[in-house]
């Protein structure tokens, strides 16, 4: 029997696949337009849910999805911090 608590889920913009909000990174445009990754999932500002595949960041990068959906341009540190972040949490 379930606990009756819900999973929050998100759709990932590359993939388009609903999956745990846990399973995935957030990343955030704030008002003034900067975008950063949101590993807590708390920042203010417009946030998109990305994969925690190095797939998904690599296809983001090659298709500009994050930079449709946030609409604006997304900076190559940003991919770089992703990757690390994923990179880094498949070792533990």
């Amino acid at each position: 029997m379930s606990t009756g608590r819900k999973v929050p889920l998100r759709k990932c913009v590359v993939t388009g696949e609903m999956l745990p909000k846990k399973s995935m990174i957030r990343i955030v445009r704030s008002k003034e337009g900067e975008v950063s990754v949101d590993p807590t999932g708390k920042k203010n500002g417009r946030g998109a849910y990305i994969s925690k595949t190095e797939e998904a960041v690599e296809t983001a990068r090659k298709t500009n999805k994050l930079e449709r959906q946030l609409e604006v341009k997304i900076p190559e540190e940003v991919y770089e911090e992703l990757l690390r972040l994923i990179r880094r949490e498949s070792i533990l």
